[in-house]
């Protein structure tokens, strides 16, 4: 008999489609960067030039809010999601439900609209800005395999 945990991660390595690929980052050139680790829960959208960030003072676990608040935001900025457009979603360590959540989002973005997902590990994003995303975007610490996400208890 198979652990459950094995199931789960040949599950979650499956839907997650883990891939090694060199990332074009040219090809970042408008995203959403979706954080929801338990501290610091934010969302940010370049579009075009502009940068807007969307921060969060509880700890949001409820997968329909985190939904409807990207869904309000990037309508308001007026963010066309589409193949040229891309996901980042932190990969913890965090919250497992928070990281999961966001994972998911991700991968619903990916699949319904055709947008590129990424993720990054937290501790490569010290301080939340345009400047320092897009540095982490340059010095290539976003990935595209997102089957190794941390999770702290």
């Amino acid at each position: 008999m198979t652990p459950r945990s094995s199931e789960l991660f040949a599950f979650e390595k499956e839907l997650f489609n883990e891939r090694k690929e060199t990332i074009n980052k040219k090809m970042i050139k408008d995203f959403l960067i979706i954080s929801f680790t338990g501290k610091n829960n934010f969302i940010g959208l370049k579009i075009n030039s502009n940068f807007f960030i969307k921060r969060f003072q509880t700890n949001i676990k409820d997968n329909k809010l985190i939904v409807n608040n990207i869904l309000q935001f990037t309508k308001q900025k007026k963010a066309k999601i589409d193949k040229n457009f891309s996901v980042i979603v932190n990969l913890g360590p965090g919250s497992f439900s928070g990281v999961r959540i966001s994972l998911a989002i991700g991968k619903g973005i990916e699949i319904s609209k055709g947008a590129n997902l990424y993720g990054y590990k937290n501790v490569n994003l010290r301080e939340l800005n345009r400047k320092n995303i897009e540095l982490l975007i340059m010095k290539n610490l976003i990935e595209k395999s997102l089957i190794k996400p941390v999770y702290i208890s």
